[in-house]
């Protein structure tokens, strides 16, 4: 398996900034699409955002205007900066390639393992 580094966690206040970073060696090549989860102590996981292999980018509603993901093809990283972070943010942030059919490689569903990241926002 491909091991995802993730880093840039941590704690802040509200309303400050964090960038996560998540290095998936191969997935460009592979033509991954990239994305983010969460979860929150006691809640079911929660999709962020999302960019496809064409650079497309989605995300949820609740982060929509706060949130950027982005990545750097020339280093298989995957960026999310997030701004304005509120208590309800807080959560483990977990990087996960995304398969797109008629384009990515098989190894973008079986290959890659998950790598997590505690994102802590105080009031």
């Amino acid at each position: 398996q491909k091991q995802l580094a993730v880093s840039g966690g941590g704690a802040v206040q509200t309303g400050g900034s964090l960038r996560l970073s998540c290095t998936a060696p191969g997935f460009t090549a592979d033509n991954c699409g990239m994305a983010w989860y969460r979860q929150a102590a006691g809640k079911p996981s929660e999709w962020v955002p999302s960019i496809r292999t064409d650079g497309t980018t989605n995300y949820a509603n609740v982060v929509k205007g706060r949130f950027t993901i982005s990545k750097d093809t020339t280093t298989d990283t995957v960026f999310l900066q997030m701004n304005n972070l509120k208590p309800e943010d807080t959560a483990v942030y977990t990087c996960t390639t995304n398969h797109e059919s008629g384009r990515s490689q098989t190894s973008c569903l079986y290959d890659y393992k998950p790598q997590g990241t505690q994102v802590t926002v105080s009031s």
